[in-house]
């Protein structure tokens, strides 16, 4: 799958840059930005999957019916219960615990819509897991898939955020006006 994905980035003009993870890599929270079209879903898949990398997403359950849900699985769908009170961070990180392997990708932004401040569950995840957060980005305007440096959560988001504002300034969306970087919530309220 690795050869095949790379080869259909070439096809399409697009290159890998940065800091890729290793193939060996078990677990990983990998946060997925820009989102701003449907699009950032299949080139990320694409540009994850031509390093080697076997990604995870959190679908909520009710769609793992037959026949759709073996395919999801195969597809690196993992199934959550998103009703009721009980706690997401602790429902996901605890995934970490019960799985050999999972590398979940997640988009902070939570739409494909303007957002000016990031959910911060991404981090939390991460943090209650005791497991890396990778940063991934899709830059358009230079056909990149890149990604960037593997970092432990210090439990200090505005000096780890810091880091992936950094990582993620210039980046050029698929749709530039609904992506925010200068606008977002730094603080817990």
């Amino acid at each position: 799958m690795k050869k095949f994905t790379g080869f259909i980035l070439k096809i399409l003009g697009w290159k890998i840059v940065g800091e890729t993870p290793s193939p060996d890599q078990k677990k990983l929270v990998i946060v997925e930005a820009p989102h701003t079209s449907n699009w950032d879903y299949v080139y990320g898949m694409l540009c994850i999957m031509s390093v080697g990398v076997k990604v995870n997403v959190i679908i909520k359950k009710e769609m793992f019916f037959w026949p759709l849900g073996p395919v999801l699985k195969v597809l690196g769908g993992v199934p959550i219960d998103r009703t009721g009170t009980s706690n997401k961070v602790e429902a996901i990180a605890s995934l970490f615990e019960k799985r050999e392997s999972l590398n979940l990708a997640i988009t902070p932004e939570g739409t494909r819509s303007l957002s000016t401040v990031w959910k911060k569950g991404y981090y939390y995840i991460a943090q209650t897991a005791g497991v890396p957060i990778m940063m991934t980005s899709l830059d358009y305007k230079k056909k990149e898939g890149r990604f960037g440096p593997v970092f432990i959560p210090s439990g200090d988001y505005n000096e780890d955020y810091k880091k992936m504002e950094e990582f993620y300034e210039g980046v050029h969306a698929k749709f530039p006006e609904k992506f925010s970087l200068s606008q977002h919530e730094k603080t817990d309220q």
